[in-house]
């Protein structure tokens, strides 16, 4: 038994056919077909219920996927465990949201590249909540989020912060100080929404302030969302630092609001039972490299 034969098996059953699992091995359909016909000879019993148009286990078929989950990820930790950095292969999907691809997301694939050159990287750029979900769904290895959707199943680690304020098109709110929290909720506020960690975050922040906006869009896009502050539609909440251009090219004025928008952690989150020294090393070079304060980082 071997594990060609073994992941052309667990693949087939998780991908839910021989060509899909054919190009996730980059091999022939005919090389996949193969490998688990010499594993129905070797064990003689039929893995697969051929008189199904989909690729169905069966019942020892079943048994054996188990066993080849199993023993691949013992083959992947020991490869891990022992061998160079340089030589580990695998194919690690990230999740990410808008703000850490726009800023700090091509230095983390740089570094990985660095320590890990045979590493496949397969980047995910979606809402906290959907990213939180393809976690639980085993489509992704490891999502940055905002501590929002912290699982209390999933183990997690800070790995950096964002400051964010209230920002709108210059002279859509006068300038005149300081402008109370309840004061501002008569502006047309643009908000993230309850599938963004920060739109949850502040959503929730804004209750705790008995305050409740009467007029609000919700807009899921960090890029339509800082468009359509800039157009002068209402006001809304921006990460700072990174949009410091736009503030200072006059496009986008900061408004001094008390009390102050809180802080949102962000953390790395990934699934107790695939934790592995690779996933471990990827998170430490996450907080190394995390920085939301400029846009496009190279």
């Amino acid at each position: 038994m071997t594990f060609k034969q073994l992941e052309a098996l667990y693949w087939i059953a998780r991908l839910g056919g021989f060509a899909q699992a054919a190009n996730q091995l980059h091999a022939s359909q005919s090389a996949i077909s193969k490998r688990v016909h010499e594993l129905e000879l070797l064990f003689d019993t039929e893995l697969f219920d051929r008189s199904q148009r989909t690729a169905r286990l069966t019942e020892k078929g079943e048994e054996m996927y188990v066993l080849a989950q199993k023993l691949l990820a013992q083959r992947d930790a020991a490869i891990e465990q022992f061998g160079k950095p340089g030589v580990v292969e695998r194919r690690i999907r990230i999740g990410v949201t808008e703000l850490t691809a726009m800023t700090w997301l091509p230095r983390l694939v740089g570094l990985i590249r660095q320590h890990y050159p045979k590493v496949i990287l397969e980047p995910d750029v979606d809402d906290s909540l959907k990213l939180r979900d393809k976690l639980r769904a085993d489509e992704l290895d490891l999502v940055i989020v905002p501590d929002t959707f912290a699982d209390s199943r999933m183990p997690h680690k800070v790995i950096g912060k964002v400051k964010s304020v209230w920002m709108c098109k210059p002279g859509v709110v006068p300038a005149t100080g300081t402008v109370r929290l309840h004061e501002l909720a008569r502006q047309r506020m643009l908000v993230q929404g309850n599938s963004s960690g920060t739109g949850r975050a502040y959503d929730t922040w804004m209750k705790e302030q008995g305050v409740q906006p009467a007029d609000v869009i919700v807009v899921s896009n960090l890029v339509a969302l800082t468009g359509l502050t800039v157009s002068g539609l209402g006001v809304s909440y921006l990460p700072r630092q990174c949009l410091e251009p736009l503030v200072a090219a006059g496009m986008l004025a900061v408004i001094d609001v008390t009390p102050a928008l809180p802080l949102v952690h962000y953390v790395a989150m990934h699934k107790g039972e695939h934790r592995s020294a690779l996933t471990s090393s990827i998170v430490m070079l996450a907080q190394e490299c995390c920085d939301f304060s400029r846009m496009f980082q190279a």
